[in-house]
């Protein structure tokens, strides 16, 4: 490549960048962004380039030492521009007329360097002294590409750092996911165990009460037999001995009076059988029974929260800037008429135009992450019933005097 393609090739990527963000809308704040770095990164090149290969050659020349005097003081305005857009905020109304009034400049210095810097550059300096300016600026081209390529290494393998990291993230995520699931099936486990050890007291605390009802249903029939056999001994004797109205409390305070045999076999027809187990003949067990409140628990089901991932298809674009490098050939009168190489003999020379294709590739990266666990919370519930129980009352009867005196 020579030194007049070399130059121009900044230039012409620099204008196509500058046409792209005119044309992007101020909604698109991500790709004028995107743009504007590249611009930014073009143009610094280009002036590197210069300052740092070019002029330093042009200066000891006496007749570009002028063009070189102007050429610096276009690149510090173009920087100042370039700084001044940067700090700007890219959808800002005033960015697109500085853009132009930068693009105006840009192209007005690389006009200039077209017709006047470059031609006084070839006839200035030598063949060799060009092409040693033409490798520099390579060189240091190729320092730049393999500089972003190195980069661009770099963000692939901190990506591929941070993908592996998430994906062991992921994976101990799933391994307690999987262990609060087998705590919560234990829970649950423990929670049916308990359940069964509830319904069992329940059950027994039933059959607790079932038995003392039994109880005092035997009790009382040994009361009542106890009564009968009184009153039958009493009507044997003879004894005149003042009643109640109630059986029971006669037997018991021993005021049964004289009853007919008859009245005597009757009642006593209707007393039960004795119970296997009878109270002492001195005292009478009348059971007293309560209900007790038996509060247990059990799952049950309020909802189900499905969470469903799916692929959805959209659209995406993306500019790129491809470069074409073809081959011009210019006819020049030389500097000298001095022949130096190999002349009047057939040369045959090949030089491969090469053009840039969009090479399309797709990388998978997540964009968020989506957490599902179950939280556990406990709360206190006041449960209210009624429970039955026994009560007792006991009415004393109080003798007439008369009565007393009998006695």
């Amino acid at each position: 490549m020579n030194l007049r393609s070399l130059m121009q090739a900044g230039p012409a990527k620099a204008v196509e960048l500058f046409t792209k963000l005119a044309e992007t809308p101020e909604t698109a704040l991500k790709t004028r962004e995107r743009l504007f770095a590249e611009l930014k990164t073009e143009l610094e090149k280009h002036v590197e380039l210069e300052a740092k290969h070019l002029f330093p050659v042009l200066r000891r020349q006496p007749e570009t030492k002028d063009l070189v005097a102007a050429a610096i003081r276009d690149n510090k305005e173009l920087r100042t521009a370039l700084t001044e857009l940067d700090a700007l905020p890219k959808n800002d109304e005033a960015f697109l007329p500085k853009l132009a009034d930068l693009q105006k400049s840009f192209r007005q210095h690389a006009r200039d360097e077209k017709r006047a810097l470059l031609p006084a550059v070839q006839r200035a300096l030598s063949e060799e002294q060009v092409q040693d300016i033409v490798e520099k600026m390579e060189g240091t081209l190729a320092e730049a590409d393999q500089a972003k390529q190195n980069e661009a290494e770099e963000r692939r393998a901190a990506a591929r750092r941070e993908r592996e990291e998430r994906e062991q993230a992921e994976l101990a995520a799933e391994q307690e996911r999987q262990a609060e699931q087998e705590r919560q099936a234990a829970a649950r486990r423990s929670e049916k165990a308990a359940r069964a050890v509830v319904d069992a007291t329940a059950e027994a605390a039933e059959a607790t009460v079932e038995a003392a009802a039994e109880g005092a249903k035997r009790a009382t029939e040994g009361a009542l037999q106890a009564g009968a056999a009184a009153i039958e001994q009493a009507a044997t004797a003879g004894s005149l001995v003042p009643r109640t109205v109630f059986l029971f409390w006669d037997a018991m305070f021993g005021l049964s009076g004289a009853s007919s045999s008859r009245e005597v076999a009757s009642r006593s027809a209707h007393v039960p059988a004795p119970a296997s187990r009878q109270a002492p003949s001195n005292e009478e067990v009348i059971p007293l029974a309560e209900e007790v409140l038996v509060v247990g628990k059990r799952t049950v089901n309020t909802g189900t929260t499905r969470i469903r991932r799916y692929v959805v298809e959209t659209p995406a674009e993306q500019q790129v800037s491809l470069v074409r490098e073809r081959v011009v050939v210019e006819r020049r009168r030389p500097a000298t008429n001095k022949v130096t190489g190999e002349t009047l003999t057939e040369l045959t020379i090949e030089v491969v135009e090469t053009d840039e294709v969009p090479v399309v590739a797709k990388s998978v990266q997540v964009r968020e992450e989506i957490v599902i666990r179950s939280e556990r919370s406990e709360r206190v519930e006041t449960v209210r019933d009624t429970v039955r129980q026994d009560e007792v009352e006991i009415e004393r009867a109080t003798a007439s005097p008369r009565a007393r005196a009998r006695s």
